[in-house]
């Protein structure tokens, strides 16, 4: 027997898209956080969701180089506007503002989840004695964390 809900997309703050679940439509549908949903085209303008085959995943450690263009501004004497590249240079100038120019990536490489884990106690030495989750959850983006996959509350 074919159960039939009709729940309308939403938009959040944020201006992402929601489609607004309950508890129960969840459990019907067998769904979880960080399931995969395929969107059917009923080609009425409606959309039969179902949950997608199991996706095999693996973790990709992603390098990026962020750039921002940053403002100064510095006083000096008359005729001496060499001497404020002195005073940034020595880090003693006060930021006047500050624009992120975005990112380029400039490696990637596949780690196993127990490289990962080690690398994060590397770079971020005060988390060695997080509970792994609790890792994972501040600093890893899991497949449900990414558009196209199931977010539950």
């Amino acid at each position: 027997m074919n159960k039939s809900n009709v729940v309308t997309v939403q938009e959040d703050e944020n201006g992402d898209l929601v489609l607004p679940l309950s508890d129960e439509q969840l459990t019907y549908l067998g769904l979880n956080q960080g399931d995969h949903i395929e969107w059917v085209d009923n080609n009425d303008g409606s959309f039969t969701l179902k949950k997608a085959a199991t996706v095999d995943t693996e973790w990709v450690l992603v390098e990026a180089i962020s750039t921002f263009r940053e403002r100064y501004m510095v006083e000096v004497p008359k005729g001496k506007a060499e001497y404020a590249l002195d005073t940034v240079t020595m880090e003693e100038a006060k930021e006047f503002s500050q624009e992120h120019l975005g990112e380029t990536i400039v490696s990637h490489r596949v780690l196993s989840k127990a490289e990962a884990l080690a690398l994060c106690d590397t770079d971020n030495d005060y988390t060695a004695g997080w509970e792994e989750s609790t890792k994972v959850r501040n600093f890893f983006t899991t497949i449900g964390d990414q558009v196209g996959y199931l977010h539950t509350a």
